[in-house]
């Protein structure tokens, strides 16, 4: 399969060793993966402040380029999100509503395209250590993603995964949200640092490497020796 590896600028700038865990896992599955350098944001921020005349000109230009690809994976829950839930409403009544439509049935968040669309649930990965999972909102709410890395951890040899509490509560990153309400965002924040902590673990596991952004932002603050790793790293260790 042709795999269209959509890498979102974050993605690009702070966590480059997420995104090259993907090209390699999905090369050694067997896949050819394409990374277009052309593309980076999805627009999200603009669409979330309400600019959405703003967010289709950033996004217009990766509806033309994804327009032939086979399957498009992206490395976020959150753009995961934007693209294939809100790309259509986005574009409703326009001339490219049918493009956001065809782009949204052939875009996979990650850890959902290799357990739903590709099956693989073993990767082969090692990882001995304890760790807890975070579920993004994005991921969670609007992508429906919440069995599908835990199905992928539980095959990863020598991990305990340790669920936390506040599993499913939100990190309080939100993009703008942590710069428009920084107070809220950071009391969001520790409550879920505080709930990973309280598992013991040695790192918080995320399919979304803003929220661990944030995450790991507030724990280094802290000074705590917690650290957050993306799932495709995990997946990638051998």
């Amino acid at each position: 399969m042709r795999v269209t590896l959509f890498i979102p600028c974050f993605v690009d700038m702070c966590f480059p060793r997420a995104g090259i865990a993907m090209v390699e896992i999905l090369e050694r599955l067997g896949h050819t993966v394409e990374c277009p350098e052309e593309i980076a944001c999805c627009g999200q921020p603009a669409f979330n402040s309400g600019y959405w005349p703003e967010t289709r000109a950033v996004a217009l230009p990766i509806l033309q380029r994804l327009r032939n690809a086979e399957v498009v994976v992206i490395a976020s829950g959150s753009c995961g999100a934007m693209v294939k839930n809100f790309y259509p409403e986005l574009f409703k009544e326009t001339e490219h509503a049918q493009a956001a439509c065809d782009l949204a049935s052939k875009t996979f968040e990650f850890s959902d395209f290799l357990v739903t669309k590709l099956g693989v649930t073993d990767l082969g990965a090692r990882f001995p250590h304890k760790v807890t999972f975070h579920d993004g909102c994005h991921g969670l709410r609007e992508l429906g993603i919440k069995k599908q890395p835990r199905t992928l951890l539980a095959h990863v040899r020598e991990l305990e995964l340790v669920e936390m509490t506040e599993a499913e509560s939100c990190c309080g990153f939100g993009g703008t949200f942590s710069a428009k309400f920084p107070m809220i965002s950071t009391a969001m924040g520790e409550v879920k640092c505080a709930s990973a902590r309280e598992t013991g673990a040695e790192f918080i596991v995320s399919n979304d490497a803003s929220c661990n952004m944030h995450i790991q932002g507030l724990l280094d603050r802290q000074g705590q020796p917690l650290k957050t790793i993306h799932l495709a790293e995990v997946l990638n260790t051998r």
